[in-house]
């Protein structure tokens, strides 16, 4: 997928490091950027006869003029920028966030989370389930130690045959393309013909390199680690600076009683992790 619209959450309070990163990767892609700043609001404050509370309606006011003023700053940044970029800010709620982002993520080619919306917890599981999990458009989040790159020198696609991986992978190529070498990683795999074929992890190389991606084929065995736990550990041996990988392959109910392999990678990896449900 050729990636022409990036959709950029901003948290209001702290976005100057996700800004630029989201200029350099638009500017080496020739994307047109979206920045999206948003405030997270708590839900009114009811007092005595039902009435909202003088102090949450001012502290709303502040808010909204505090979103105000750095969107303008955000756009002055831009307009310096030199890339082709528009700016939306956005009030809402706690329990309507999602939906919010889920609107402007429908038009983006991928929805970019940089370090700084990824610290905040609750906006970080409100684009998750908005962008991530109500829209196809795929998130490239980092939660991890340094800046992302614009592009990816060292890439790990993990691949398990399933649907979502195939979005993954589909929906990356413009970034694997770009890469020196991609290294599909698969964990324990199963060599059948409905699930990975003879050769486990062949057909998606091949389909890769036609597309010019160079690839390697990494077959692991997990020796009682859990998935994700191999995943992390092959991404540091090979110097992966991005992880593409399927968003939860099963039921949502499971994975948020019992966590996953998504989960755990989201909240455990410390390379950007390029994900498609």
């Amino acid at each position: 997928m050729t990636i022409r619209t990036v959709l950029n959450i901003l948290s209001v309070n702290q976005f100057e490091e996700d800004l630029k990163t989201a200029v350099d990767f638009c500017g080496a892609h020739g994307a047109h950027l979206n920045a999206m700043v948003i405030s997270l609001g708590a839900p009114p404050m009811i007092g005595e006869y039902n009435a909202i509370s003088t102090v949450w309606i001012e502290e709303r006011q502040r808010e909204i003029d505090a979103l105000s003023e750095k969107t303008d700053e955000i756009k002055t940044i831009l307009d310096r920028s030199g890339i082709s970029s528009e700016v939306q800010d956005v009030y809402t709620e706690f329990a309507w966030a999602d939906e919010d982002i889920a609107e402007r993520a429908l038009y983006a080619d991928v929805v970019l989370v940089g370090r700084q919306a990824a610290r905040d917890d609750q906006l970080r599981k409100r684009i998750i389930d908005g962008a991530l999990f109500r829209t196809p458009t795929p998130i490239l989040i980092n939660r991890g130690t340094r800046p992302m790159n614009s592009s990816s020198r060292s890439v790990l696609l993990a691949w398990d045959s399933s649907d979502e991986a195939s979005r993954a992978a589909r929906q990356s190529l413009d970034l694997l393309k770009q890469a020196d070498i991609v290294y599909v990683t698969l964990v324990d795999p199963v060599a059948r013909m409905r699930a990975n074929g003879e050769e486990p992890g062949a057909d998606i190389a091949t389909y890769l390199a036609r597309h010019g991606v160079r690839v390697q084929v990494d077959r692991l065995a997990s020796g009682g680690q859990r998935a994700d736990e191999v995943l992390r550990q092959h991404a540091i041996d090979t110097s992966a600076d991005l992880i593409v990988m399927g968003a939860y392959n099963h039921p949502r109910w499971q994975q948020t009683i019992f966590g996953g392999v998504t989960r755990r990678m989201i909240e455990e990896t410390k390379v950007p992790i390029f994900m498609a449900h």
